[in-house]
């Protein structure tokens, strides 16, 4: 009951805050000359946009800056011995390399299996087009943890003696073969490889969703004369099609590159970081939850933006690129 009141009061209080806001805006306009007044009116409106944004975004990551360069209670300054430490641990090298594995795979074969279906999708009929692409988009109503969890029964290992639950290992012991500890394996990265299958299955569908509008969008005309000039089916779909449609595969191998680059649930409920599995996600929640390490846990975060910063331009960019080719 206590939180239901609270909640209510912070409800009506926002409310009321930000009517009061704009009224006294509105008056401090109001008392402007009237060509100042013009100019101020945008401002009139972004001012409260702007102060939500340097509560919510710009404060946190001046924070955070901050933080990296200090100790683990966050008090004293040490300047770049969080990143000297966290550079010099081998441990956090196999989490970059991990890190690059995951950018180096799941965007590109999310991309080339969100192609295929979408492909084979518009090529059907009406009635099995809808069903394929509902089956396969699908798992992306599905959270990370759920997924995992669904993904567990698959790469499962159960004790000598017990019934196979696992369909992998059901199906090597059913060809003769001994049960794997598949999420242990960490010779070349096996169970990192297993772990991105899971998020390859849930975000091929988000692809294929874009990617098959944007392959419907290209000019029937461009198609047919490639037919005419005796271009085969693979030659309109690499040479015609993909072209074409470039910027939409361009905007969604970004968009889950940017996802995998914040990869953590997935590895938390699979395997907790061990076995070689971490990654810098991981990685921010084992400094700061389970080390108590504020220092070295935002010295991760600083990491991972600066990571994340290029790509986020390269988005917008892309998006930028598209907008004008309309």
């Amino acid at each position: 009951m206590g939180s239901l009141i609270y909640g209510v009061v912070s409800i009506i209080v926002g409310v009321a805050g930000s009517i009061a806001l704009f009224w006294l805006l509105d008056r401090a306009v109001g008392v402007l000359p009237e060509r100042a007044r013009e100019k101020a009116l945008a401002f009139q409106f972004l001012t409260p946009a702007l102060f939500l944004i340097s509560i919510v975004l710009v404060y946190p990551l001046f924070v955070t800056v901050t933080l990296a360069f200090k100790d683990e209670t966050g008090t004293e300054w040490v300047g770049l011995e969080n990143f000297r430490e966290l550079f010099g641990s081998e441990t956090f090298l196999g989490v970059l390399l991990n890190n690059f594995l995951w950018v180096a795979v799941v965007p590109a074969a999310v991309v080339a299996l969100g192609l295929l279906v979408a492909t084979l999708g518009n090529n059907m009929g009406a009635r099995r087009e809808k069903t394929f692409k509902s089956l396969i988009f699908m798992p992306m109503s599905i959270s990370f943890i759920s997924a995992a969890t669904i993904w567990s029964f698959m790469y499962v290992n159960v004790p000598p003696g017990r019934p196979e639950i696992g369909l992998l290992n059901a199906i090597r012991t059913n060809l003769g073969q001994e049960a794997l500890p598949w999420m242990t394996i960490d010779e070349g990265r096996l169970n990192s490889f297993l772990l991105m299958v899971i998020i390859i299955w849930l975000q091929t569908g988000f692809a294929m969703v874009l990617l098959s509008a944007a392959i419907k969008a290209v000019p029937e005309e461009t198609i047919e004369a490639a037919k005419i000039d005796g271009a085969s089916a693979p030659q309109i779909f690499f040479r015609v099609i993909v072209p074409q449609i470039r910027g939409t595969i361009m905007a969604v191998f970004v968009t889950v590159l940017i996802t995998v680059m914040k990869i953590f649930d997935i590895v938390l409920a699979m395997t907790g970081g061990t076995f070689n599995t971490s990654v810098l996600g991981f990685e921010w929640y084992r400094e700061f939850f389970l080390n108590a390490n504020s220092g070295a846990a935002a010295a991760v975060v600083l990491i991972l933006m600066l990571l994340i910063i290029p790509l986020m331009w390269l988005q917008i960019r892309t998006v930028r690129h598209q907008e004008s080719m309309r």
